[in-house]
């Protein structure tokens, strides 16, 4: 299965200029999603980091993979978000970062779902620029209900 911009628009809470999911690839119900971002000159970070030479920051690689592994959990519980649920960053173990990340790329996007528990997600994340490791990490992330 694929998702263009308009349906990952129709799963995810974030927009311009959060969204870091520009297009899926892949999607294997429940198990794996391989995901797309285009790294553009004019994303808002470049202007200070750094503005001579710049570099997508380790922080940003990191939220584009718990976007993409937002949208396999998603898929995994039928489910998208609402006003009444948030994704949240629960833990980031034995990150990675091989290579930099810069304006003109496009970062692949690779998430395996290890395993859930009641709305607890582990999962395996990869991002790569031209067959490249970028950033790799184990990500832990929780679905909560709003108060």
């Amino acid at each position: 299965m694929t998702m263009n911009i308009h349906d990952i628009l129709k799963k995810l809470p974030h927009r311009y200029p959060f969204l870091m999911v520009d297009r899926v690839l892949e999607l294997e119900h429940g198990k794996r999603i391989k995901a797309l971002k285009n790294v553009t000159a004019n994303e808002p970070y470049f202007l200070g980091h750094f503005p001579r030479r710049p570099v997508m920051p380790g922080v940003m690689m990191l939220e584009a993979l718990a976007q993409a592994a937002a949208l396999l959990s998603f898929d995994a519980l039928d489910a998208k978000a609402d006003d009444n649920s948030l994704y949240y960053f629960a833990g980031i173990d034995s990150a990675r970062f091989k290579r930099p990340v810069e304006p003109g790329d496009q970062m692949i996007l690779d998430v395996t779902l290890d395993r859930m528990k009641s709305n607890i997600f582990k999962f395996h994340a990869r991002a790569s620029v031209d067959g490249e490791t970028a950033v790799e990490a184990g990500l832990m992330c929780a679905v909560r209900s709003v108060e």
